[in-house]
């Protein structure tokens, strides 16, 4: 797995901050909770993987370069 340079990083940090609500597009896991569940950012960490609390009740982390998923109206 490559890691993302620290500017993307940062870009990602400012784009889902803590707090922040998220639809899930994408996750190509089989514990992935379903296309279109919505959570709560926790945080994005060092590897540009966003950490959410995910409605349903799971914490997969959406992961840069390979899962989907968009901001949503708070």
């Amino acid at each position: 797995m490559r890691f993302p340079h620290r500017e993307t990083v940062e870009r990602l940090r400012r784009e889902y901050p803590a707090g922040c609500r998220v639809e899930l597009l994408r996750m190509d896991d089989p514990q992935a909770p379903p296309i279109g569940t919505k959570g709560t950012v926790r945080g994005v960490d060092d590897t540009g993987s966003i950490m959410v609390a995910w409605d349903s009740g799971g914490g997969l982390n959406v992961v840069y370069g390979e899962d989907e998923c968009r901001r949503v109206g708070e």
